[in-house]
């Protein structure tokens, strides 16, 4: 015979009959404790791909208002501009820039700093009109590993620094290391010639040394083992402690791949060499979760990329977000910094993973106390959640994200419960509208899909 808690059993009653034989999963929050840990504000941040300034006058589509509208909804964060190219640009203060970076420039100076500028929609739309074919020689080039070297100028980092700056991202810039002297130590001398600009016009940037060195010897034929590279990082630092404005700039590295077998050999070189000047050690990781990331203790996640060349971008050649934006968008309003205990029983962790924040305190529709549950479903069949007893009282708000229309999930369109979601003009985000459920609510997620669940009065420990 089960006994129930009397106080309990109206609520009982509510939850929905489910078919036969489906079960459903029982939630078990930690609102009581302290937090498993707090992630930065930055946690989810962007990254521009190098190889946008293969050809730098394509660096000049970042004036785009609508680009910028989207990237200004998902700040505050990092905006890191590196990756493969990295090592293959050369800053040269006296080269002319391109006629299109010149005009863009022009208008800056004319007008408020980050202002729209209509003036230049007519050179974008060809910028914008040939970049699929810029697109297919950079992809090219990767796949061939046939890297060669591009010159950038002033404008390029004028016009890469105002996108980051007026988006509301604090920029990273990647200085190559593939710049050798004889004895393979770093030349850094167009890095002191860069660093001089950046100085003069005040902008304030932290810096990274390479991308992946791991793989140099595959995209240039050099080999820079751990140790070498500890010793580049420490000329970084001391050549920045020569600037003002750059002594107590941070520096990230070695940026090494996923760290295992001969890379984890090389960080600990690197990091037994150079370690104590860097202020965050960096590698690349496939993350199919945010949530893992914050559970594990990593600080930031960069998401690669924003827009330019390749197929994991958030924002698509014609400027328009794909799924992967109003996902990291739901992310960045409605999760807060604070990570928080979850665990799960009657169905298979791996197939649905849950992860439990505080909410975002800078939402105004919630208040302290309130908690963000996100989950994703990877069983093939609806999959239920049914929150603890003790908060089976509670209302949730549901944002549930699923493919719009008949390519499922390889839409490249998204519903938010039920609505498709679309810029209403090139500056305009909708609003990200809740779907309230009832106390006693279970939580139904369809199968690969992605749902985000505020529990309205939670009275979390942690989050007060």
């Amino acid at each position: 015979m089960l006994l129930l808690p009397l106080p309990l059993l109206p609520l009982l009653l509510l939850l929905p009959a489910l078919p036969e034989g489906q079960r459903v999963a029982e939630l078990r929050l930690g609102l009581r404790g302290s937090p498993l840990g707090e992630v930065s504000p930055a946690f989810l941040s962007l990254t521009l791909d190098a190889s946008l300034a293969r050809d730098p006058r394509y660096v000049a589509l970042l004036s785009n208002s609508k680009l910028r509208a989207l990237a200004t909804a998902l700040s505050p964060g990092f905006l890191r501009f590196g990756g493969t190219e990295t090592d293959f640009l050369i800053f040269d203060p006296n080269k002319d820039s391109t006629s299109e970076e010149k005009i863009l420039w022009e208008l800056q100076a004319q007008q408020e700093a980050c202002g729209s500028r209509p003036a230049f929609a007519a050179v974008g739309k060809v910028l914008l009109a040939q970049w699929p074919s810029q697109e297919k020689l950079i992809l090219a080039e990767l796949n061939k590993k046939k890297h060669k070297n591009t010159t950038i100028t002033k404008n390029t980092l004028d016009i890469l620094y105002s996108f980051a700056n007026c988006s509301g991202f604090h920029l990273i810039f990647g200085l190559n290391a593939l710049l050798r002297k004889g004895g393979l130590q770093w030349d850094s001398s167009n890095a002191q010639a860069l660093l001089d600009y950046c100085a003069s016009q005040r902008y304030n940037i932290s810096w990274e040394l390479g991308n992946e060195p791991n793989s140099f010897r595959k995209k240039s034929g050099i080999h820079i083992d751990g140790f070498q590279l500890g010793q580049d990082f420490i000329h970084l630092r001391q050549l920045l402690n020569n600037y003002v404005l750059y002594q107590h700039a941070k520096l990230y590295g070695p940026d090494i791949g996923q760290p295992r077998k001969h890379t984890q050999k090389l960080l600990r070189s690197f990091l037994k060499s150079g370690g104590k000047v860097i202020d965050s050690v960096t590698w690349h990781q496939w993350l199919d979760k945010l949530g893992l990331s914050a559970r594990q203790g990593i600080d930031v996640v960069m998401r690669q990329v924003f827009f330019g060349a390749g197929t994991y971008h958030l924002v698509d050649a014609n400027f328009e977000p794909l799924p992967d934006y109003w996902l990291s968008l739901l992310y960045k309003k409605l999760v807060g910094t604070k990570v928080l205990q979850v665990g799960l029983a009657g169905a298979d962790k791996r197939k649905l993973r849950v992860y439990l924040h505080c909410t975002n305190s800078h939402n105004p529709k919630y208040r302290e106390g309130d908690v963000t549950l996100f989950a994703l479903n990877l069983y093939n069949v609806t999959q239920h959640l049914q929150l603890p007893e003790h908060l089976l009282s509670k209302h949730v708000d549901q944002y549930l994200l699923l493919p719009h229309g008949k390519e499922n999930i390889l839409s490249r369109s998204i519903e938010l419960n039920g609505h498709v979601l679309r810029m209403l003009d090139d500056e305009t985000l909708p609003e990200l509208m809740e779907k309230p459920l009832g106390p006693g609510s279970l939580l139904g997620l369809p199968a690969f899909s992605y749902g985000f669940y505020v529990i309205r009065n939670a009275k979390a420990i942690a989050c007060v």
